[in-house]
C-alpha cells in the first residue's frame, strides 16, 4: 500500500488530501481508484489510513478510515553527523540510513574533506538529499522523514555535542587498539536517565569522517567537547559503510531486533 509523507494542515478531521507530485503518483503512476486505500503519515509519528472518494488533476481527497501512531521507529534518536564524501556518497549514506532508522543527517566540513564545498549549489543539494530521505522513509514505511541539515562547519558541529545524551565519533585508531562501540553502547543501555522526560527517546549522535578518516588534533577535539571516540572493528571502512554499520550495531542493542527496548 502506497504510503505519503504531507503537511499536518493536509489532513482536517476525518479527511485528507494529498497534492502535487504525491498526488500525481498516486493517480497516474499507480493507477489508483476511488474506493482504493493509501496511508498519509503527519510526519510526527501519525499515520491515517485513508480510502479515495475523489481524485481531480493534481489532487486526491481520501476519507480515513482509522489512525494509529507510527511504530517503525528506533527506541533510541540517532542522528547522523556524516562529513562531506565525494561524489553520491552522501546521497546513499541518507537512504540506507533512513532505512536503518537514522532520525536526522548533518553534513559537516572537516580537516581531510576532499569535496570542494559551493555553498552556491548548496540549496539544490539540499533539497535532492531531502528528497532522497522523504522517499526512503516512505519506502522504509517510516513514521517521520529524517532532517538533513545545511553543512556545517566542524567549529559549529562541535558545539552541538552538548544536546546529546552520547556523542560517539567513529575513529579508525580506536578500532586498531580494540576500543570498540559495542561497550559503549552497553553502557549507554545501561545508564540511569534521572530527570529525564519519560515521553523522550535517549539520543545518540554518530559522527563519521570523510575518506581520509579523522586526524588527531580532530577526534582530540572532539573528546574535549564531550564526545567518545569508537571504533567499528579491526578493518578499515569506507565512509559510506561506517554510519549504516553503526546504525545497525544502535539497533540491535536498543532492541530492534526483537530484544527488550532500551530507553
Amino acid at each position: 500500500m502506497q504510503r505519503y509523507f504531507i503537511d499536518p494542515g493536509q489532513i482536517d478531521g476525518g479527511a485528507v488530501v494529498l497534492l502535487g507530485e504525491d498526488a500525481r503518483h498516486l493517480a497516474a503512476v499507480m493507477r489508483a481508484r476511488a474506493g482504493e486505500k493509501f496511508i498519509a503519515c503527519d510526519g510526527s509519528g501519525r499515520e491515517c489510513l485513508a480510502e479515495i472518494v475523489n481524485i481531480e488533476s493534481g489532487r486526491v481527497e481520501g476519507r480515513i478510515v482509522s489512525e494509529r501512531a507510527s511504530e517503525a521507529e528506533m527506541a533510541w534518536r540517532v542522528e547522523v553527523a556524516q562529513s562531506l564524501p565525494k561524489g553520491d556518497k552522501l546521497e546513499t549514506v541518507i537512504q540506507k540510513g533512513t532505512e536503518a532508522g537514522a532520525s536526522a543527517f548533518l553534513p559537516f566540513l572537516s580537516q581531510r574533506t576532499v569535496v570542494q564545498y559551493d555553498a552556491r549549489k548548496e540549496a539544490k543539494r539540499l533539497e535532492r538529499w531531502r528528497k532522497i530521505a522523504k522517499e526512503a522513509a516512505e519506502q522504509a514505511h517510516r513514521g517521520i522523514v529524517p532532517e538533513v541539515g545545511e553543512v556545517a562547519s566542524w567549529k559549529a558541529l562541535l558545539a552541538r555535542f552538548g544536546g546529546y545524551d552520547r556523542v560517539l565519533l567513529c575513529y579508525e585508531e580506536e578500532g586498531r587498539s580494540g576500543a570498540g562501540l559495542r561497550p559503549e553502547l552497553e553502557t549507554f543501555a545501561r545508564r540511569p536517565r534521572e530527570g529525564a522526560d519519560p515521553a523522550s527517546r535517549p539520543s545518540l549522535l554518530v559522527v563519521v569522517g570523510p575518506e581520509g578518516g579523522f586526524d588527531e588534533a580532530e577526534a582530540r577535539q572532539a573528546e574535549a567537547a564531550g564526545a567518545v571516540c569508537v571504533g567499528l572493528g579491526r578493518r578499515i571502512l569506507r565512509t559510506e559503510t561506517a554510519a549504516l554499520v553503526a546504525l545497525a550495531a544502535i539497533g540491535y542493542e536498543s532492541g530492534e531486533m526483537g530484544e527488550a527496548r532500551h530507553v
